[in-house]
């Protein structure tokens, strides 16, 4: 596995890392250039550009009531950019830490994975609003990612087909929940009694 070599103490051009290097999330922490990155067990993840406006409507109406279902509530939701580490062992260091990713949307019910710097830990719940430029990493990478450590419902978003698919965690794998559209109303397993009806999230999609 080839490691990367630190150069100099910040990084603000993205050219002059290596793409087939390993980094850290202490790595991470030294770049400085305006394009958002994640990295996936070490490999370095370019993000989308500025999403379309079906993206973030989407990232608005689903958002906006689970923020309104959790007043009052332990649990918070959160909002990319937003840094979720996912370290091997619980007391791994920065340097030990090779992934950290922005999901669209976040739910963290436990308080004490939160800190300046993010979440150190898994979610209790992820959505993620697919675009063509993420689609291969939110169906490959990310599915494995959230599975392997514990994300217990991850909910994918079509936003062109007007679709949401939910996948829960079942002993350590995802089992879908199925594919629901414009007519649905959607629950949740970790968010019991929130409603989420998808007429209202795909309001602006034809």
């Amino acid at each position: 596995m080839k490691e990367y070599i630190h150069k100099e103490p910040k990084i603000d051009d993205i050219s002059v890392l290596e793409p087939e290097a390993t980094y850290s999330y202490a790595d991470y922490l030294r770049w400085s250039f305006e394009e958002r990155v994640e990295l996936i067990k070490g490999k370095l993840f370019r993000m989308s550009p500025a999403p379309r406006r079906s993206h973030q409507g989407v990232i608005t109406v689903i958002g906006n009531e689970i923020f309104n279902f959790l007043k009052g509530n332990s649990c918070k939701v959160y909002y990319a950019p937003f840094d979720v580490r996912f370290p091997n062992q619980p007391n791994d260091s920065d340097a030990q830490t090779f992934t950290v990713v922005q999901p669209d949307i976040c739910v963290i019910c436990d308080f004490y994975k939160l800190d300046d710097a993010g979440c150190k830990g898994a979610p209790d719940l992820i959505v993620e609003i697919l675009s063509p430029f993420t689609a291969s990493k939110d169906l490959k990478e990310k599915y494995q990612l959230y599975e392997e450590h514990g994300v217990k419902e991850y909910w994918v978003v079509y936003p062109e087909e007007a679709v949401l698919e939910i996948y829960e965690l079942q002993e350590g794998k995802y089992v879908s929940k199925g594919k629901f559209v414009k007519d649905d109303v959607v629950t949740s397993s970790v968010l019991v009694g929130l409603e989420l009806n998808l007429q209202e999230v795909f309001a602006d999609i034809q």
